[in-house]
C-alpha cells in the first residue's frame, strides 16, 4: 500500500491532483540544444530554490529527506497554514511563468515545468475540499497514530541533536492533536462526520498509546520503548555518555507522560462523537456536497477525468476478465475452475491465528523472496535499487487484523532502508499470496521505485518526493505482473494468487465507486469484497473501511496499471524488434512519479525518438 513514496508522502499524493495546465497539452517547437541546456539549468536552479523554501514549511518532509533543519517541529496542519501553502504555490508558479519560456526548455525540463505548475492546481483543488478530510477521519492517516508512527519509524536518532529533537517533537504532540480535534469538530459542524468504526478506532488506538510504562504497570508504551532503545544505541556507539542519557530520558519520560491528557482530549472527542457517528451508508454521496467532492477525489487519485460510472464499468469488466483467466489456470492445475482451486487451497492451508513462529516464518520467507527478485532485475532494468530493503512487522499501536501492507522509501542517503510493513495479527492467509504482495510492496514495486526516486540526480529536487497514486500504485500492480514475466513465482499457486490480487484491485474499482457514488452500505461493500473480491471477512471489512475514509484512493491502483500496460503494448507494437524492455522500464520509473497524462506524453515522445 501506503505508500507512497512513504506513508506521509502517500497522504500528500492522495491530497493533491488536478488536470494539467493548458500549456502542458501542446508540444512546443524544439529549441536549439544549447539554449535548452542553459534554460534547463536555470529552471532547475529556480525549482530547487522554491523547493527548499517549501521544505522549510514541511519539517516532517525535511526529516524524511535526512535533513536536520526543523527536526524538532511538526507540520502545521491548521486551516491557515493550508491556505498559506496554496497561495505560496500559486505565487511560485506565477513567478516561474514570468521568468521562463516553456518552449525554450528540453522535453524533460518541460515535464518539470508542467509538474510544478500542476502541483499548485492540485493543492488548490485539495484545499477546496479540506473540510471533507478532517485529521482524525482517515483509516490510514489519522493524526492520532501518524505522529507516534513518524517518531518510531521515520525520526532516526543518529546523534544527540536527533535525540533532543525527538524529545521536542514529543512535547509538540499535544498542540498538534488539539488542532486536529478542532478541525474535526469544524467538519462535524458542517455535517461531515467520521464513521462510527473510525471513531472507535481512534478511541482504542489512543488508549493503547497511553497504556503501559511510564503511564502505568505493564510493558513499555510504544514511544517509551522506542526512545529508550534509540538512546541506548547512542550510548552503545559512544555518542552519548550514560549520565547525559539518563537526563535526556528523564525529559523524554515527562514529555510522554504529558501525552496522557492530550490523548485524553482525543478520547473525549471520540466518546462525544460516537452517538452521532454514522453507520450503514457512509460514503461521500451521503455527505453535503459529497458528490462534487468525490468527483474531485477521483481526479486527484487517477489523474484522469474518468467519472465514477466509467470507473465502475471498468471494474466490472476487469473482474470478468480476471475470473476467466483464473478458470484457465485452475484447469491447467487439473481442477474444474477457480472455485475448486480456492477450495483446494483452503483445505491445504486453513486460516489459523498467527503465533510467534508463524510471524517469524512469514518475515523470513518474505525477506528471502525480496532478495531473490532483486537478483533477477538486471535483464529488465538498467537502473537498479542501491539501498537496503527489508520486510518488517507493523508497529503494535497501528497493527490490525487484515490490515493492508504498506511501503516506505529509504532516506536519500540510504541510512534508513526502504521498508515494507506487514500486519501479522488475526488469522494467517494462503502462503502463496506472500509472493505477489512482496512484488507489489518491495521489488520491483514500491520499495524499488522509491529507492530510485530518492536517488535522482541532475533534475530538480522536488521530483524526488512528488507522488501520484495512479503512477506509484499502478506501477506496483504492473510489478506484480512483471514478477510473472521474470519467472519469480515458484509455482502455479503463486501465479493464481497473483490473479487473486489483481481481482482484488479490480473489485476495488467497483466497491469504491459503489460506496461513494451509488449509495452502497458498508455491509454491501464488504459482501462484494468477500464474495467477488475473494477477501476473508476481516480483510474485506478492513479494506472497505479504508475506502470509506479515503474516497477515490483505491481507484488509482488499477487505473494506473491499465494505463502502464496500454503504453507498453503501444510501444511494443510501434517498435517491434527495436523495443527495449530495460529502456522502457527506466523511462517509466527512473525520473520519478508523474501524472498519467504526462507519462503517456513521455512514452509517445520516446517511441517517436526510436522510429
Amino acid at each position: 500500500m501506503k505508500p507512497v513514496i512513504a506513508a506521509s508522502l502517500a497522504a500528500l499524493a492522495c491530497a493533491l491532483a488536478a488536470p494539467l495546465a493548458a500549456s502542458a497539452q501542446t508540444a512546443p517547437m524544439a529549441a536549439p540544444a544549447s539554449a535548452a541546456i542553459t534554460e534547463d539549468a536555470r529552471l532547475t536552479a529556480f525549482l530547487d530554490a522554491e523547493f527548499a523554501a517549501w521544505v522549510r514549511l514541511q519539517p516532517q518532509l525535511a526529516t524524511r529527506l535526512g535533513m536536520k533543519e526543523g527536526g524538532d517541529k511538526w507540520n502545521d496542519i491548521s486551516d491557515a497554514a493550508a491556505d498559506a501553502e496554496v497561495a505560496w504555490r500559486q505565487d511560485s508558479v506565477a513567478r516561474m511563468r514570468a521568468q521562463f519560456d516553456r518552449a525554450r526548455l528540453s522535453p524533460e525540463a518541460q515535464v518539470n515545468f508542467d509538474i510544478w505548475a500542476l502541483e499548485a492546481d492540485r493543492a488548490a483543488l485539495a484545499n477546496k475540499d479540506r473540510m471533507f478530510r478532517p485529521p482524525l477521519y482517515s483509516r490510514l492517516y489519522s493524526v492520532h497514530s501518524q505522529l507516534p508512527d513518524f517518531l518510531v519509524n521515520t525520526h532516526t536518532v543518529a546523534d544527540v541533536t536527533d535525540l533532543k529533537n525527538y524529545i521536542a517533537r514529543l512535547r509538540g504532540i499535544p498542540a498538534v492533536l488539539d488542532v486536529a480535534i478542532a478541525r474535526t469538530v469544524a467538519s462535524e459542524a458542517a455535517g461531515i462526520r467520521a464513521p462510527r468504526f473510525q471513531v472507535e478506532t481512534v478511541i482504542s488506538g489512543s488508549e493503547k498509546l497511553v497504556s503501559g510504562a511510564p503511564f502505568d504497570k505493564g510493558p513499555d508504551a510504544a514511544l517509551w520503548a522506542d526512545v529508550k532503545a534509540k538512546t541506548a544505541a547512542l550510548v552503545k556507539n559512544g555518542k552519548l555518555e550514560q549520565a547525559e542519557a539518563d537526563k535526556l530520558l528523564a525529559q523524554a519520560r515527562q514529555a510522554i507522560l504529558a501525552l496522557k491528557p492530550a490523548y485524553g482530549r482525543v478520547i473525549a472527542w471520540g466518546k462525544a462523537s460516537l452517538p452521532k457517528a454514522p453507520g450503514g451508508r457512509v460514503g461521500a454521496v451521503s455527505l453535503p456536497g459529497g458528490a462534487a467532492f468525490y468527483a474531485n477525489a477521483l481526479k486527484l487519485n487517477t489523474t484522469t477525468d474518468l467519472s465514477a460510472e466509467e470507473i465502475h464499468r471498468i471494474g466490472r469488466a476487469e473482474v470478468a476478465r480476471i475470473e476467466a483467466e483464473q478458470d484457465a489456470l485452475a484447469r491447467q492445475a487439473g481442477l474444474a475452475d477457480r472455485n475448486a482451486f480456492y477450495a483446494e487451497r483452503a483445505r491445504l492451508y486453513p486460516p489459523k491465528p498467527y503465533d510467534d513462529a508463524a510471524r517469524a516464518a512469514y518475515l523470513a520467507e518474505a525477506n528471502a523472496f525480496v532478495a531473490k527478485t532483486r537478483s533477477m532485475l538486471a535483464p529488465y532494468f538498467g537502473t537498479l535499487p542501491a539501498y537496503g530493503i527489508e520486510v518488517v512487522r507493523e508497529p503494535a499501536f497501528s497493527e490490525v487484523p487484515g490490515g493492508a501492507a504498506h511501503a516506505s522509501a529509504p532516506s536519500p542517503d540510504g541510512s534508513r532502508p526502504a521498508r515494507t510493513f506487514v500486519h501479522l495479527v488475526g488469522d494467517t492467509e494462503d502462503p502463496a499470496a506472500l509472493y505477489t504482495l512482496m512484488c507489489h510492496e518491495a521489488v520491483p514495486g514500491h520499495n524499488m521505485q522509491g529507492d530510485i526516486q530518492v536517488r535522482q540526480k541532475g533534475g530538480p529536487k522536488f521530483r524526488a518526493v512528488t507522488g501520484y497514486v495512479a503512477f506509484s500504485e499502478g506501477w506496483a500492480l504492473y510489478a506484480e505482473a512483471l514478477c510473472k514475466e521474470m519467472g519469480a513465482f515458484p509455482d502455479i499457486a503463486a501465479d493464481f494468487m497473483r490473479l487473486d490480487a489483481e481481482l482484488f484491485r479490480a473489485a476495488r474499482l467497483v466497491v469504491d465507486t459503489g460506496i461513494h457514488a451509488m449509495g452502497w452500505t458498508e455491509d454491501e461493500a464488504v459482501a462484494y469484497m468477500n464474495q467477488t473480491g475473494r477477501q476473508p471477512m476481516e480483510t474485506a471489512r478492513s479494506e472497505v473501511r479504508r475506502y470509506i475514509t479515503l474516497p477515490g484512493q483505491a481507484t488509482g491502483y488499477k487505473i494506473g496499471m491499465l494505463k502502464i500496460m496500454e503504453l507498453r503494448r503501444k510501444a511494443e507494437s510501434a517498435l517491434g524488434d527495436r523495443f527495449d524492455i530495460r529502456a522502457f522500464h527506466d523511462l517509466l520509473i527512473a525520473s520519478g512519479s508523474q501524472p498519467l497524462s504526462i507519462l503517456e506524453r513521455r512514452v509517445d515522445d520516446w517511441i517517436a525518438s526510436k522510429t
